[in-house]
Parts: structure tokens; sequence; C-alpha cells
């Protein structure tokens, strides 16, 4: 049984006999490529020093795994604020949703991470290397001898320390830049998982710009293949107008009848993922306009309008004159979503006590009977300190009817952010209890303006089945 031979390239990333096809764009400068370049220069300053920043002694942003602290514009999320953060994330998603459908694919074309690094870093620095395009071309060509060239080896080198770099301020995110600081000075034998964790991180982020390149956002990011749910035929898109460049026809004169379009293929040769937009949308497409900027660039010459390929829409193709629409069912919905979810994330974060407190029963046995009769039962408060200050908390409790509160630390010390547990005993007469139960209110209170009361439920003997 032969083994099926395609008769053309099925992946943008592999050749026909199913080798890869390592994809080297030509740079076209732009409008499009103009801002993308400044933006990609602002975000990198911003990745950068994000973990430097400091509000109200917090950083900026710090993910803080170990601990399960979360800390955004110097406010700490600890794992009991489920809520907040559910709709801090919905947001994040809805917001997502939203761009895309009126944008298109904007985050992957301007500001993910992945095009921003390599279209602006990583590309750029292969180019000063390796000589342009043809010389990268020229590399591959030898095979594994080009892959030891001095100048592609040289490459590898400023990848690598650049993939330090990066590895060290993505951590910077989890563990902070002072406990980073400490990880640096110190030898790798004294810390050897946090080295382990760097070392996986800079392979990756290596691995990634060397080798995986483009492939990233075609294989491994779910977000194109989502694409066709969260786009409509209404969102703005980057696309080959065919209405004008159909049909095609090489040579800067034309025939009657032929579009603008010269086939040149220049939209091909710029294109970071090596599609070809002439063929329609694309999961493969990241909204980067290359292909616009350097079509432009070739209309010009040629003496044509701008614009073959252009942000539009599909409905605006199908219909020659029709302008995109912005305003439709989903750019309504997704902002009302918006705003009842980020409402309610302000909401809840403006109301949020300084402190939360959980009062669960003592392990062991429900009660116990003292020697003179009287019934014990074991609390444990659990105390949450939220604010940037520590505290001291006063735990008491009401309606006793002649019993006691024994609290071995009362006020309970909590530093800023920390967490504590207090092992708290109440003590009450049998004739407290009424069906084997009694109901009591635990009240806590800090230094300052903080009060809260809890009811509760202890557990005695029935003294009527007695």
């Amino acid at each position: 049984m032969s083994v099926p031979v395609a008769s053309t390239r099925v992946l943008p990333t592999l050749n026909v006999d199913g080798t890869r096809r390592w994809i080297r764009p030509k740079p076209s400068s732009g409008k499009f490529f103009v801002r993308r370049r400044a933006l990609a220069y602002v975000l990198m300053l911003v990745f950068f020093g994000i973990p430097y920043i400091k509000v109200g002694g917090k950083p900026l942003i710090l993910l803080d795994l170990p601990r399960r602290e979360f800390t955004f514009v110097g406010v700490t999320f600890l794992p009991t604020d489920t809520l907040l953060l559910m709709l801090l994330m919905s947001s994040i998603l809805i917001t997502i949703f939203l761009l895309t459908a009126l944008f298109g694919r904007v985050w992957c074309g301007w500001a993910c991470p992945q095009t921003v690094y390599m279209e602006f870093l990583f590309r750029p620095i292969e180019r000063l290397f390796e000589g342009g395009r043809s010389g990268s071309l020229e590399l591959d060509r030898q095979g594994r001898r080009g892959q030891l060239h001095p100048r592609r080896l040289a490459k590898y080198a400023t990848y690598g320390v650049l993939s330090l770099f990066l590895a060290h301020t993505f951590l910077a995110y989890f563990v902070g830049v002072e406990q980073l600081a400490v990880w640096v000075r110190r030898s790798p034998v004294e810390h050897p998982t946090s080295f382990a964790i760097m070392a996986l991180v800079s392979a990756a982020i290596m691995l990634d710009f060397t080798w995986f390149r483009e492939q990233t956002c075609m294989v491994a990011c779910p977000y194109g293949r989502v694409q066709s749910v969260l786009l409509d035929k209404k969102s703005m898109i980057v696309a080959f107008d065919y209405n004008r460049g159909e049909p095609r026809a090489k040579g800067r004169v034309q025939s009657a009848g032929a579009g603008d379009c010269i086939d040149c293929g220049a939209c091909v040769l710029t294109c970071p993922t090596g599609i070809d937009i002439r063929d329609g949308l694309q999961m493969e497409c990241i909204h980067c306009t290359q292909c616009a900027d350097a079509c432009d660039e070739i209309m010009t010459k040629v003496d044509r309008p701008k614009g073959l390929i252009r942000y539009t829409s599909r409905s605006a193709l199908e219909t020659p004159g029709k302008r995109a629409r912005m305003l439709r069912p989903r750019t309504i919905l997704y902002p009302t979503a918006l705003a009842m979810t980020f409402g309610g994330f302000l909401f809840t974060l403006a109301t949020r006590q300084p402190a939360d407190v959980t009062v669960l029963r003592g392990l062991g046995t429900p009660y116990a009977v003292e020697a003179d009769g009287r019934v014990a039962n074991q609390l444990r408060v659990k105390v949450t300190n939220r604010t940037p200050f520590a505290q001291r908390y006063t735990v008491g409790i009401d309606s006793l009817d002649g019993g006691q509160l024994i609290a071995p630390r009362n006020p309970l010390p909590v530093a800023a952010g920390a967490t504590e547990v207090s092992d708290l005993f109440v003590v009450l007469p049998p004739s407290a209890f009424h069906d084997g139960e009694k109901r009591i209110v635990v009240h806590i209170a800090d230094d300052g303006a903080y009060r809260e009361r809890i009811a509760f439920r202890l557990v005695g003997p029935d003294r009527e089945r007695q």
C-alpha cells in the first residue's frame, strides 16, 4: 500500500515532503509596522519594569503561588477571595471577546508577547547576524553546516543571553525582585529547586524563539482555533479585497478586466506565519498587517490605490461599498456583561472586610464533660489579616449564661497578610443546652474599627433524653 503524497503544501511550516519549512519573512516597513514597532517597544519596557514598580509598598503585580497570594496594583488577593478572582478573570475573558468581536485578532498581531518578542526582538537580531532574509535562506540551504556557521552560532549565543534575561524577568512576577536577587547571588547548590526552575524557564524561552517560533501561534495557542466562535461576518479582520484584486495578472501593464493584484507574492514573503492572505480568513493569520504594508508599497509602485489588503470585514467584502459596522448584538452584549462583572468586582473589592474570619469546630470529640459536670466545646477561630499592617484581634462570646471562655491567645496577633488560628474553649453548665445544642455569637474586633459577629452552634448533652 503506497503512502499518500500531498500535491501541494499542507501547512505553511511544512514542505511537500513533510520536512520543516523555516519561515524567513521579509520585513515590510509601512504605517502599520511603524505603529506596531512603537507599541512593541513600549510593551517591552512595561514588561521589564512592572516587577520593580511598587504601589503602597507592594509590587504592582506579584503572583505568589507558594503562599497563594496574588497582588494587582497594590491590592493583595488571598485564597479566600474566590469571588473577586472569579469576577476579575471573567472581566479579562469578556474583554478579550469584545476586542476580538470589534478588531479581530488585534491581541495576536499587536500585543501578544510571542509576537512582540519574535518580530521586534529575536527576528531583528537574526537578520543582523545572518545578513537578512537572503542570508538566512542561504544558511538553511547548507543544512547542518549552516547551523554550525559562526554567524548562526553567534545568534544562538545572543538568544541564550536574552532567554536568561526574559526568564529572570518572568520569574520576578512570581517571586518578586528581592527574592530573585537573592537567588542570583547565591550558589545553585544552596537553592537547587529555584535554580532548576530558572534553568527550565530559560530553556523553554530559548526553545520557543529559536526552534518552535511561529508554531507556537499555529499549534500550541488555542486562540486561533476559537476565533471562528469569537468572530462574525462583521468583525474587523485583515483581508484581501478579492472584488478589486481578482483576477490576478502579473506585470505593471494589465489587460482589460484584470484586477489590481499583480501576483507579486510580496504579501506571502512578508507573512510571519507563511500563509497567503489571498486565500481568505485562516486560522494561522495573526492579523499582524505585514501583508497590508507590503501590498501598499507595491500598489504605490504600480500607481494603484492602497488598501487592496486592509482592515475590513467579510460582510463589507461581500457587499462592495458597504462600510464595516461596529454596532451589532454581540458588541452590545459583551460591554454589558463586562460592566456587570467588572462592576461587581469593584463593588466587592470596595466592600471587602479588612479581615477574613472563620469559626470551626475543634478536632476530636464534639464536646467533653468536665469533672465538675460542666460541658466544654473546643472552637478554632481562623483569622486572615487583609490589611497591610499587623493587627491584634480580640475574640469574645455573647450569651455565655454563666459559662466561661478560655482563650490561650486573646487578643490574637496576626501579621499583615498572614493567617493565624486560635484554639478556644467554651465551658458551660449542662442547663445551658436545650435539645443538645446552644446558640452563641462569636464577635471579633481589631484595635481599629473592624467588628464582626458570627453565629455558631455549640453541642452538648440532651437533658430531655437523660
